[in-house]
């Protein structure tokens, strides 16, 4: 061989070399889409709901789960809510006075889903009918229960009669064809004589009718351990509120009211700047089925900064 064609030679297989050893070290993004809990941005959607979504889908969030209540929740789901904006500052809810259709067109229009619907407990059981039709209408592929109304989970024997609601829940929902899931709080994650009470609600729901959507900052904000839960309760997790914390705190009673959880609202911070290690919680969710991550900083201040740190951090793992 020529030594000019050498040198040709050895120069393609060095190219052929590199392209090769880049293809093997392209990194699969950990989370396909990026999605937000739309309780991070109730005010901008009270003001401008419009400006919303495009800013929402210019930060990089290709998916949203919006919250009640609705028009068509009860009376008592409207009075509830009514009862706690004054500590949030806020009135807006579900479709922030807008169809159900113009909801869904403004999110279409900028490339967003909406796979999640958080609701309440009376709605859930009583007004099965028209949550469903809404969720079919938008996509909603989940119908959430977001918190355990106190009355319900005073006691041990209050978690069995809840999970057997969850069960009716569940049933009525699949008939629908829609899924129920349970977003936790604090509450229900340290032992009661000896038994963690969100254990019942595992334990005592069909696997096939009742899913679970994780709070990570709930969670670790309860004391437990969001890696050993996914692992324990492999499959049931189908949705995971990805947040960070800026300094490690625990509620100061047992997490089971909104004062416990608004007080922790300032320690909120956007994902990957707080002291969780959020790439070992993502990965064991993605691992143990998984499949919807929303951002959530609820009521966050400056939301075209933090929630775009979230989303750009999200999408680096």
């Amino acid at each position: 061989m020529k030594r000019r064609q050498f040198l040709q030679s050895t120069a393609l297989f060095s190219v052929a070399s590199l392209v090769n050893a880049n293809g093997l070290f392209t990194k699969t993004p950990l989370i396909d889409k990026v999605g937000l809990g739309l309780f991070s941005v109730p005010k901008l959607l009270e003001n401008d709901f419009e400006t919303a979504f495009t800013l929402l889908a210019k930060m990089g969030y290709e998916e949203v789960e919006c919250f009640g209540p609705y028009e068509f929740s009860t009376d008592k789901a409207k009075a509830s809510w009514n009862a706690v904006t004054p500590q949030l500052g806020f009135k807006g809810s579900g479709f922030f006075n807008k169809s159900a259709n113009d909801f869904l067109k403004a999110a279409k229009s900028n490339g967003i889903t909406i796979p999640s619907m958080h609701t309440d407990l009376d709605t859930l059981l009583t007004n099965m009918g028209p949550l469903a039709e809404t969720a079919n209408l938008i996509g909603a592929k989940y119908v959430v229960l977001p918190s355990i109304p106190y009355e319900e989970r005073k006691t041990l024997d209050d978690y069995k009669k809840v999970a057997d609601k969850f069960n009716i829940i569940g049933d009525a929902a699949k008939k629908e064809g829609i899924r129920f899931a349970y977003h936790n709080h604090g509450y229900g994650l340290n032992k009661v004589n000896g038994v963690m009470p969100l254990d019942i609600i595992f334990d005592q729901t069909d696997p096939s009718l009742v899913y679970f959507e994780m709070d990570v900052y709930w969670t670790m904000a309860g004391g437990a351990d969001p890696v050993q839960l996914f692992e324990k309760h492999k499959g049931r997790y189908k949705m995971i509120h990805a947040k960070d914390m800026k300094e490690s705190k625990r509620f100061a009673g047992d997490g089971g009211d909104p004062s416990q959880w608004i007080s922790l609202f300032p320690y909120m911070t956007s994902c990957g700047e707080g002291v969780f290690d959020l790439p070992k919680i993502l990965t064991a969710a993605k691992q143990n089925g998984v499949d919807h991550f929303f951002v959530e900083q609820d009521m966050v201040q400056s939301p075209e900064i933090a929630l775009k740190k979230s989303a750009d951090y999200l999408k680096s793992l």
